[in-house]
């Protein structure tokens, strides 16, 4: 026979409940490792956080597709460099990489764009500190690209332009042909200063390949003069394979001036790091496919006593003299690398260039020690908020309120669970944003309770006793309690769909923990009162706190009667 409207069951929902935390933690114990500690983001266990925003070379916003593709490549270095827990998410235009634990300084160099190429060496490279000499202007140039060397000395005696500058009537320059000066401004049109980022970004893009890749001898000689390897190189993952460039090598030590690439990174088969030959130093070691072998020992045996430079994101990371033809795998890339520089190296050359360059616009490292404290710190402001609200319903509620600390408690196992299956099966990771979260919600829970225990008080004052009231406050809380939970969970929702970062774990949270509450206040808190509202010892004023409010309830029972039995006036 079916219970009456409002009654239960007590033992059936118990027993619902009862499996369903044994399931939980069946889940939790028996499957994934059995490990019984949610996944924990970096603020609460220390680790490395890195954002990294992409450029374009035309200043556009970067296509879904190609951060796809960017977030799939850099997920296969990470798990490459073997560290665990870690994760790539794309956020807006960023890519995020979050890496767990102590042993992270790798993540700083995972958006390194990787793109290789193999060019060879015009002329000799000149040293970096021929950067200081002004640039020679456009100029005669002489054209042959046989010795680099040479130019940069003949351009410092450029001296057309003494240094005491801003005379009024230097000997130079006679006022004979105005023209030129007034054509000269006109021609650059510099940009305003109010552009974007982006815009700014692809500007500087342009410009460096309008001199550092030009076909012109001159131009390349003067971009070669100009060239500073200490500032920061706009053309890193950007430059065109097709051109030549006018670039220094990754320590800023020399410059050089290299031809269009004969082959690029999508030959590599295959690349691995070592230690170097004669045992000083780390290689990297490039198997290539059979079309790029082909290419690589058809240029090395036409090129034999010439430089060929391999140049990664625009960068030139070693250039050996080609001793012979090289027909066999593998081809050594060396250079002044640590050994941890080299396995990176390997590992981004592995998997691939990434499709868009990135800047690293934000890098954070949170020790262990400070993860441990923030997550100490986290557990005791939850703490104090589960007490308190625990001593509020007690000293207010009385039997009720321990009712109420055994569905928080309850309520805490679930939830529990569920973020240790959900760090298991959907790498959701439990920060300090979401343990506010689930602070949060505990006051969401003690509001469900609250509203169905001053619906009990309602019945009571209108007369009814502690059990009968039951049922029928049960019926009339059930709809604000599920109300309420509707407008919190959407709210959530909606948070979560539109927060960027840390936020999403803060509403992630929410929301999970207040579909949680509805099974708590459903399966639980309402049975358990339904047994206390038949026991005789359980359901006495004294416990339930609902005495004063019985009293209520006499006196109008007795002020109703009262009113029956006075004489009515003719």
């Amino acid at each position: 026979m079916a219970p009456q409207a409002g009654q239960v069951r007590p033992a059936r929902y118990l027993s619902i409940f009862a499996v369903i935390v044994v399931g939980l933690y069946a889940l939790v114990f028996f499957t994934g490792g059995g490990s019984p500690k949610p996944k924990l983001g970096i603020d609460l266990q220390g680790g490395t956080r890195v954002t990294l925003t992409a450029t374009t070379p035309d200043g556009q916003a970067p296509s879904q597709q190609n951060l796809d593709l960017a977030r799939q490549i850099i997920e296969t270095r990470v798990n490459g460099i073997g560290v665990s827990g870690s994760e790539v998410v794309i956020d807006g235009s960023n890519l995020v990489i979050t890496v767990p634990g102590d042993n992270s300084s790798q993540a700083r160099s995972l958006g390194q764009t990787a793109k290789l190429s193999f060019r060879g060496v015009i002329g000799r490279p000149v040293p970096a500190a021929a950067a200081a000499v002004p640039a020679p202007a456009a100029g005669t140039a002489p054209a042959t690209t046989t010795d680099p060397v040479a130019p940069p000395a003949p351009a410092a005696p450029a001296t057309s332009t003494p240094a005491p500058q801003g005379r009024v009537l230097p000997a130079q320059a006679p006022t004979t042909d105005p023209a030129a000066p007034t054509t000269a401004p006109a021609s650059p049109t510099p940009d305003p200063a109010t552009q974007t980022t982006a815009e700014q970004q692809a500007a500087a893009i342009a410009q460096a390949k309008a001199t550092r890749q030009s076909t012109d001898p001159a131009t390349q000689q003067a971009a070669l003069a100009a060239l500073d390897c200490a500032a920061p190189d706009p053309l890193l993952g950007n430059d065109d394979p097709a051109l030549p460039l006018v670039t220094c090598d990754q320590n800023g030590a020399a410059k050089y001036v290299l031809d269009k690439s004969f082959l690029d990174g999508q030959a590599i088969s295959d690349a691995t790091s070592g230690v170097a030959q004669g045992g000083v130093g780390y290689d990297v070691r490039l198997s290539l496919n059979s079309d790029g072998l082909n290419v690589w020992s058809t240029y090395t045996a036409a090129n034999v006593g010439r430089q060929s430079a391999f140049v990664l994101d625009a960068k030139v990371v070693s250039a050996p003299t080609i001793n012979g033809a090289i027909t066999t795998n593998p081809t050594l890339i060396t250079g002044s690398f640590s050994q941890s520089q080299a396995s990176s190296l390997a590992e981004s050359l592995k998997y691939g260039s990434l499709p868009l360059s990135f800047t690293q616009s934000e890098a954070q490292t949170v020790s262990a020690s400070l993860g441990a404290a923030s997550l100490e710190a986290g557990l005791l402001a939850g703490g104090i908020g589960l007490i308190l609200v625990l001593v509020y319903c007690l000293a207010y509620y009385r039997l009720l309120g321990i009712l109420t600390a055994l569905s928080l408690v309850l309520s805490f196992a679930i939830v529990y669970a569920v973020m240790v299956l959900l760090g298991r099966y959907i790498g959701f990771t439990l920060d300090l944003s979401g343990i506010a979260g689930l602070i949060v919600a505990i006051g969401i829970t003690a509001d469900s309770f609250v509203i169905y225990f001053e619906r009990l008080k309602d019945e009571v004052r209108e007369g009814r006793s502690f059990r009968s009231a039951v049922p029928r406050g049960w019926i009339r809380a059930r709809r604000t309690i599920l109300s309420a939970d509707a407008v919190s969970f959407l709210a959530a929702a909606v948070l979560y769909l539109l927060a960027v970062g840390q936020v999403k774990g803060f509403a992630f949270t929410l929301g999970v923990s207040t579909v949680l509450d509805l099974v708590v206040v459903f399966l639980v808190t309402h049975p358990l009162v339904a047994l206390a509202s038949r026991s005789k010892v359980l359901s006495k004023p004294s416990l339930t706190g609902l005495g004063a409010v019985q009293h209520i309830a006499a006196d109008r029972r007795a002020a109703a009667a009262a009113a029956s039995t006075q004489p009515k006036e003719a």
